[in-house]
């Protein structure tokens, strides 16, 4: 693909930086695309994922290109991977890239600090106008994302429904919610309930999407307001 981007007037270039770890043909792809634009220039692409937080501290990067983190046990959780960068770099543009996890995940992405979301079919055209964008400060999701969000929620007409939220927990992300309501930190949960971190932080990731919370105040007011816990205890 010929590049289609315009060299700022000052002769700056965006710094974009590849974080994507397990499929070196998507790198690849990243990587022509990349390199085919006069106002992009590729400052990297990181091959261990173990010491993401301090590569990517110390690249030049305007734009981080990230995968999701492979399917486990635990869940998919792509969302973490955005967290680390967006620790790791506050400033830094960050654009997420889709895994077989489920439908919703550009959600949890874009709730986790991502500013822009690709479908793995995204063509060249998609990945040069979804830096730029980004780059400007837009949020971006993939054409594909919006087409797959209408078919579902306009053209199928689901109507409303009557389904309680909380009753599509399981009693393991139940238990969860009861202590992050009580203000506990994942390490804590997790050494209550005898999981790992990781668990616990997917079972958290899920709640807020279930039940549509932003924040831990969206959270302690629900669960007040359910009963799940009680002003007294708290």
């Amino acid at each position: 693909m010929s590049g289609t981007g315009q060299v700022p007037a000052d002769g700056r270039t965006l710094g974009v930086l590849l974080a994507i770890f397990d499929f070196p043909m998507l790198v690849a792809g990243y990587r022509a695309v990349i390199d085919a634009q006069p106002d992009m220039t590729l400052v990297g692409a990181l091959d261990d994922r173990t010491s993401l937080r301090d590569q990517v501290a110390r690249t030049p990067a305007d734009v981080v290109i990230t995968e999701c983190m492979p399917y486990a046990t635990a869940g998919c959780t792509s969302f973490q991977a955005v967290e680390e960068l967006r620790a790791a770099k506050p400033g830094v543009k960050i654009l997420a890239i889709e895994c077989r996890c489920g439908s919703e995940q550009f959600s949890l992405a874009l709730k986790a600090g991502a500013d822009g979301f690709l479908t793995r079919e995204a063509h060249a055209v998609d990945v040069v106008d979804a830096v730029h964008r980004i780059a400007r400060g837009e949020t971006y999701v993939s054409p594909a994302i919006v087409t797959r969000m209408v078919n579902t929620y306009v053209l199928r007409g689901p109507g409303p429904s009557n389904e309680d939220p909380y009753e599509t927990l399981n009693e393991r992300s139940r238990e969860v919610l009861r202590l992050a309501a009580y203000g506990h930190t994942n390490r804590e949960i997790a050494r209550t309930l005898h999981l790992s971190e990781q668990t616990v932080h997917s079972h958290r990731a899920t709640i807020m999407e279930k039940l549509g919370f932003h924040d831990r105040v969206e959270l302690l007011r629900y669960a007040l307001r359910r009963g799940v816990i009680g002003a007294a205890e708290l």
